[in-house]
C-alpha cells in the first residue's frame, strides 16, 4: 500500500523535531521507533521516551488513514542522506515499509502501532500563559548552561520555571554557579513552579526557530505541555525542590564596574589555553583602571591578560572556573555586563546594566 509520496525535507523537516528524544538503545525496543500516524490526509510524528513526548504534523497523504512505527534514527539518517529535494515515497506491506527516492530502495522493518506507548497526559490545567519564541529562547539561552550534569541533587539536572502574576522566572544551578533570567509576559498567573528536566529544556531549545511566533506553555499535573511550530512537547517535571535561589544572591558586593563582553570573552579564551586542564582555575585581579587574568598550568606556563575598565575601589585578587565565566559571556548577548565583586571568598555578582531581568552568581575557587 503506497501511504505517502512527498519532497524529502517535508518529511525530513518534522522528523528531525522529534527524534531527539529517542534513544538508540531502549529496553522497551518500540522506544526506539517513530510513530507515523495518518488521519483524514494528514499525517502526524510522534516520538516519546516516557518522560518527554514529542508530536508534530509530517506531510499531507492520499492514502487511507494508517499507523505505523519504524526506526526514527535510521529513517532520518536514510533521508539525511539523500538528495537535496528528492521525491520520496513510502509503500507498507507485510509489516514492512519500504522507501524509494530515485534509483535508491530501503526496506525497513515496522512494530505494531498500538505496542507503542503513549504519555498520558493530564487534561487540569493550572495555569496557561503564551509569548514569543524569540524572548522564551533568549531566557533559555541566558541560563540553561547552569544546569547541572548527572548531579546526585537529582533536582539540579533541570531548570525551575517559576510563574507568579505577570512574571516568568527560569533559574538553574548546578552549585558553583547560578544564573536568573525573568521578563513580564501578559498575563495574571498563579505562584506556581515545575523544574523541568535537562533534556526537555535541550529539545525545547532547539525547536525555538521561529522568532515572531508565539509559544504557548501549560502547567499541567506533574507535566507541562508547550506549543510551537505545529509541535507539541509534553515533559514530565523533576519531582523535587529547587533551592531558594534568593539566598545565594550577592546584594552588597561594592567592587562594581562594567566589561565589555567580547573583550573580556576574547581575553578569557586566549587566557583558557593556558589554563590547567583538569581545575580550569583562573586568578582575575582588580585594580584602579586595570583588569587582569592570569592561568598557569602544570607545565609552568602561564598567560596573562590585561583590559583597561573604569574602576578606582581598592585591590582584590580572586580565583574562578575559567569556563564558568566564558559560559555566562558567551550566552548573554549584550555590549556590556556589570561585574560585582565582594572580596575574595565571595561570590560575584554578573548583571545586565539597568536591567533587573538578568543575574548570573559565579561561586570563587581557591588556585
Amino acid at each position: 500500500m503506497l501511504i505517502l509520496q512527498a519532497e524529502r525535507d517535508s518529511l525530513l523537516k518534522p522528523l528531525q523535531a522529534v527524534t531527539g528524544i529517542v534513544e538508540r538503545r531502549h529496553t522497551l525496543p518500540i522506544l526506539s521507533n517513530v510513530l507515523l500516524e495518518n488521519h483524514q490526509g494528514q499525517i502526524k510524528i510522534l516520538a516519546t521516551d516516557l518522560e518527554i513526548q514529542i508530536d508534530t504534523v509530517g506531510p499531507k497523504s492520499e492514502a487511507e488513514d494508517f499507523r505505523i512505527t519504524t526506526n526514527a534514527k535510521k529513517l532520518q539518517d536514510i533521508l539525511r542522506a539523500l538528495p537535496a529535494g528528492a521525491m520520496v515515497s513510502l509503500d507498507w506491506n507485510n509489516n514492512r515499509l519500504v522507501l524509494k527516492a530515485g534509483k535508491s530502495r530501503f526496506n525497513l522493518q515496522t512494530l505494531p502501532a498500538e505496542d507503542f506507548p503513549l504519555m498520558s497526559v493530564g487534561e487540569n490545567v493550572d495555569a496557561t500563559f503564551t509569548l514569543p519564541q524569540e524572548i522564551f529562547r533568549q531566557m533559555l539561552s541566558q541560563v540553561q548552561y547552569s544546569m547541572a550534569i548527572q548531579d546526585i541533587r537529582y533536582y539540579l539536572n533541570g531548570l525551575l520555571m517559576q510563574t507568579e502574576g505577570n512574571q516568568l522566572r527560569l533559574v538553574a544551578t548546578d552549585g558553583h554557579r547560578l544564573a536568573y533570567a525573568a521578563c513580564n509576559i501578559e498575563a495574571d498567573l498563579p505562584k506556581a513552579e515545575v523544574i523541568l528536566p535537562r533534556k526537555t529544556v535541550l529539545e525545547l531549545f532547539k525547536l525555538l526557530t521561529f522568532p515572531e511566533q508565539p509559544i504557548t506553555i501549560e502547567l499541567l499535573n506533574n507535566q507541562v505541555r508547550f506549543r510551537c511550530n505545529d509541535t507539541i512537547i509534553v515533559s514530565k517535571v523533576v519531582d523535587g525542590k529547587f533551592p531558594d535561589y534568593n539566598r545565594v544572591i550577592p546584594l552588597d558586593n561594592d567592587k562594581i564596574f562594567l566589561a565589555n563582553r567580547t573583550e573580556l570573552l576574547g581575553a578569557l579564551e586566549r587566557a583558557a589555553i593556558l589554563a590547567n586542564e583538569k581545575f580550569r582555575g583562573a586568578r582575575l585581579q582588580i585594580q584602579p583602571g586595570l583588569l587582569s587574568v592570569t592561568c598557569n598550568n602544570n607545565e609552568q606556563e602561564e598567560a596573562r591578560e590585561e583590559l583597561e575598565i573604569a574602576y578606582q575601589g581598592d585591590t582584590l585578587e580572586v580565583g574562578f572556573n575559567i569556563n564558568y565565566l566564558m559560559d555566562v559571556l558567551r550566552n548573554v548577548h549584550v555590549e556590556d555586563l556589570q561585574l560585582a565583586f565582594g572580596d575574595a571568598n565571595r561570590s560575584t555578582l554578573f548583571t545586565i546594566p539597568n536591567n533587573p531581568n538578568f543575574k548570573y552568581i559565579v561561586m570563587p575557587m581557591r588556585i
